[in-house]
């Protein structure tokens, strides 16, 4: 059996690479099945799928496969709003009972959904710029390290 000290940092002991592809490819299959990008038995779409939202869900899951691969804990917020973001970018929008709620059918249909790419674009963007500040944060701990020796 193994301890809670090895399960609870089992992550960080995977090399990077593995660690990103492993987020990457989670996130894909979630996040596509979920939003029902393709066809499958647990979830039916509303709506049609844009030719957009393919590219932007495996954009989206290799950036967060990348912030994962990035060993430094900067930029989490970020990366999780836009995480979120993009999802809700690429997600059916009357499938989503919060926002139906929010908006109504027809105002969700009206407001929401010609607004959905740019979300994505959004979402994609802001953890972009969460990769950066951790990427920055990751090279600045680096070169503090080499100059220490």
């Amino acid at each position: 059996m193994l301890n809670d000290q090895s399960v609870r940092t089992w992550p960080q002991g995977l090399h990077p690479f593995l660690r990103g592809w492993i987020a990457t490819m989670l996130t894909f299959v979630m996040l596509g099945t979920v939003s029902a990008v393709w066809a499958n038995p647990f979830f039916v779409r509303m709506t049609p799928v844009g030719a957009w939202e393919f590219p932007a869900l495996a954009l989206l899951a290799l950036l967060i496969g990348v912030f994962v691969a990035l060993p430094n804990a900067c930029g989490l917020r970020r990366a999780s709003v836009g995480g979120a973001a993009g999802f809700f970018g690429i997600a059916c929008p009357t499938c989503n009972k919060i926002l139906m709620l929010i908006f109504g059918g027809e105002a969700l249909m009206l407001w929401f959904d010609p607004m959905r790419p740019f979300l994505a674009i959004g979402g994609i963007t802001l953890l972009s710029v969460a990769i950066w500040h951790r990427w920055r944060a990751f090279h600045s701990f680096q070169t503090n390290l080499q100059n220490e020796a």
